[in-house]
């Protein structure tokens, strides 16, 4: 997917007084900035955040040398109001910590001009010819400008990564004069011997192989209308705990013309190397909410570099293309783009047989919690306010009723309790509401997103991370994921319980920080 638009101003999403009177916060190596001691700064305190100006698509990490490089668009000349990314680099070793690498694949260096998404594969084979073990990326340009020239180029690397050069300045996969023709999404079928590229092409997803990631040819394709233009395509293959074997073809889509959410459609089904067969017509969705785009999912390996095959590893862009640059990062500390936490991801069957992918945020995230606070089992009827303040934590529960209409949490709740954001289960379904808070959702039209729920089941488990500018959701076991991006105002630091039309019990009710 394209990006780095010029950067425009959210003074009016900043909260008045002392809230923006810290000064801004130098970028640390780990792609991210301490708060000052105030605690007045934007920046996530555990999600990966930029160093400095603008980023937007995650571009999928793959495995070097014991840990994960992951390149992500990134423009240097964001504040100038010039347009265009390069891919920028960090390395983890636990998804948690990022060390900064700068830029990897500058752009503007040859005819093509900056680059848009696409992916990283290790040629462990030798097959592309740069040597065994190089990095090879093929990345969407385009040298016209805009949708209509976009074109298939490779860059390749024989430092681990680190940096990269232009294999010429010629396409690998010129356009075959159509709109929409991007995000190149390469895999190894061992299968069969060769690579397979999912590409992006309006309503369809493309699919082309090649010997050498050098040329492709055009072996079929996944067509899917009503959801707007498929971007970030993604293929894997998936086995459940029970040993089924799946492979999942997903895409960002925009589905809200329809009432579906702005993220990851994503089908289950089969792939014969050339054909994908979903299970299903219509896709699910592996997050509800209104900001996780252009997401990608990749390999879980152990610290040996072996590969898990029941489960993966996920990661989206918590922004959305409706609003943007509109974000108090900007003003406060200087940079615009953060991504939701890494996730596991695995497959499982429900009730009726239908399989799904479940998200539970990573586990590397256990090492850096900081406080613990328990508050056990609490009663409800109504509206409680803890005595905890906090502005970035966990919060974990299982409400457990006989009879009501509503529960949930009012996290980031002003002192007078005029805004919070709301998270919790309603009648027939699970939401997560951000109305009664700063967001840059200026239309009204997309505050509060929603899952099925089943309320007589008389309990529901909810996990929720709450970091400066943003609230992700998970109900029970992570089946549905809710991600929105907010702005509460720095002295909005409370939390609640609530309930509504009956009392409930908030059982095991922990309360996590983290410094990262």
């Amino acid at each position: 997917m394209f990006a780095g638009s010029a950067a425009g101003t959210a003074a009016a999403l900043l909260p008045a007084g002392p809230a923006t009177a810290a000064p801004q916060p130098e970028a640390t190596a780990r792609g991210r900035a301490k708060a000052g001691a105030s605690g007045a700064s934007y920046r996530a305190a555990y999600h990966f955040t930029v160093p400095d100006q603008w980023k937007n698509d995650p571009q999928r990490p793959i495995w070097i040398d014991g840990e994960y490089h992951y390149y992500y668009l990134y423009n240097a000349d964001y504040f100038t109001g010039a347009v265009g990314t390069a891919w920028r680099l960090a390395t983890t070793r636990d998804l948690v910590s990022f060390s900064d690498r700068g830029v990897a694949v500058p752009k503007d260096t040859t005819p093509g001009g900056d680059l848009w998404s696409g992916s990283a594969v290790v040629d462990t084979g030798n097959t592309a010819g740069f040597g065994a073990g190089a990095v090879v990326v093929i990345v969407t340009m385009s040298p016209g400008g805009g949708t209509d020239h976009q074109e298939q180029f490779l860059y390749y690397s024989t430092d681990g990564g680190r940096s990269f050069s232009n294999y010429g300045t010629d396409p690998v996969l010129p356009n075959p004069g159509v709109a929409d023709f991007r995000d190149p999404k390469v895999i190894r079928d061992e299968d069969r011997g060769r690579w397979v590229m999912a590409l992006a092409e309006n309503d369809k997803i493309g699919f082309y192989h090649s010997d050498d990631l050098k040329s492709w040819v055009y072996a079929g394709g996944f067509v899917h209308d009503g959801i707007g233009v498929l971007e970030c395509p993604d293929l894997f293959r998936i086995t459940a705990g029970d040993g089924t074997v799946k492979w999942v073809l997903g895409a960002s889509a925009n589905g809200k013309s329809s009432g579906l959410p702005n993220t990851y459609a994503y089908w289950t089904g089969s792939f014969d190397g050339s054909a994908f067969t979903a299970d299903a017509s219509d896709p699910q969705w592996l997050d509800h909410g209104w900001d996780w785009y252009a997401a990608v999912t990749f390999e879980k390996r152990d610290a040996s570099g072996a590969v898990d095959s029941g489960a993966r590893y996920a990661i989206g862009w918590v922004n959305n293309w409706d609003y943007a640059n509109t974000t108090p990062t900007i003003d406060c500390d200087g940079f615009n783009g953060s991504d939701s936490i890494v996730r596991e991801v695995i497959l499982k069957k429900a009730s009726d047989g239908t399989c799904y992918l479940a998200s539970q945020p990573v586990a590397g995230l256990d090492s850096y919690v900081s406080r613990t606070v328990n508050l056990g089992d609490v009663t409800v009827n109504g509206t409680k306010v803890l005595d905890y303040t906090g502005i970035s934590y966990e919060v974990t529960t299982s409400i457990d009723w006989s009879q009501l209409t509503g529960a949930g949490l009012q996290l980031r709740r002003s002192p007078d309790g005029g805004r919070h954001i709301d998270a919790g289960i309603y009648d027939a379904y699970a939401f997560l509401n951000r109305r009664n808070t700063v967001n840059a959702d200026t239309s009204g039209k997309w505050q509060e997103s929603r899952t099925p729920f089943d309320r007589s089941a008389g309990t529901v488990k909810l996990r929720v991370l709450v970091d400066r500018t943003s609230v992700e959701m998970f109900v029970d076991d992570g089946r549905y994921v809710h991600t929105s991006q907010v702005f509460p105002y720095l002295l909005d630091t409370r939390l609640a319980l609530f309930t509504i039309g009956g009392s409930a019990v908030f059982r095991n009710t922990v309360i996590r920080e983290f410094s990262v």
